[in-house]
């Protein structure tokens, strides 16, 4: 399963890069704007110094929501670097738009996804990932996780190659759970990835080791 960090920040992404377990980072533009980005030439740059931080996809949205604004923002945001990757809403036009780019070899990811329809209109028209948004699914009192057992099915069942991207990861049993159901990517603050840290039992076991190794230590020095 790729581990990609939903964000902006620069500060974040070297970090989650640093641990050595990062394979992409998504953003929209509330992320951009949280991070006081504004301005086409701004965000532009802001997008090239993530991709120069990380090693796999960077997901950029477009903010046009028609067919040919979307495939002129794309193919300008495809520009800025190899590893963008055009985000699309599953809008009509924007399933246009994922054929168009899905032809000229540029890579999307088609996002607020929340039904299987939608993501089978999206592996069809051949997005490259695919983002149901399981946590606001879950706000809306349905079950976020079923969507994604559902989409990895269909998607086993007919073959398709695009890749199921569980967004709106919330905790990290929303994690666990997308990775028992075989979706290939999670997306997620960087504090879900570090909470996979934590177990009682590992700091109970470190703390009696280095305790054990102190009385070593000190019996071998006094003997």
């Amino acid at each position: 399963m790729k581990f990609f960090i939903d964000t902006a920040n620069l500060k974040e992404i070297q970090e989650a890069q640093d641990l050595g377990v990062l394979d992409g980072v998504t953003t929209n533009p509330s992320l951009m704007a949280k991070e006081g980005i504004s301005g086409k030439h701004n965000v532009m740059a802001h997008y090239a110094r993530i991709c120069d931080i990380v090693d796999g996809d960077v997901s950029a949205e477009v903010i046009a929501t028609d067919y040919e604004g979307m495939v002129a923002e794309g193919e300008e945001l495809a520009a800025i670097h190899p590893r963008i990757v055009v985000k699309i809403p599953m809008i009509k036009d924007g399933v246009r738009a994922l054929k168009y780019f899905s032809k000229q070899g540029i890579k999307t990811n088609c996002t607020l996804v929340f039904s299987s329809g939608q993501a089978l209109l999206a592996a069809k028209a051949g997005a490259t990932y695919v983002s149901p948004f399981i946590g606001r699914l879950d706000d809306v009192s349905t079950d976020g996780l079923q969507l994604i057992d559902q989409i990895v099915h269909i998607y086993n069942t007919y073959e398709f190659n695009t890749q199921v991207l569980a967004a709106s990861v919330r905790h990290t049993m929303h994690l666990i759970k997308c990775a028992e159901l075989g979706a290939d990517v999670a997306t997620c603050p960087s504090n879900v990835i570090l909470g996979l840290l934590k177990h009682p039992l590992t700091d109970i076991g470190l703390s009696k080791f280095l305790s054990d190794h102190k009385k070593a230590e000190s019996t071998a020095q006094n003997a």
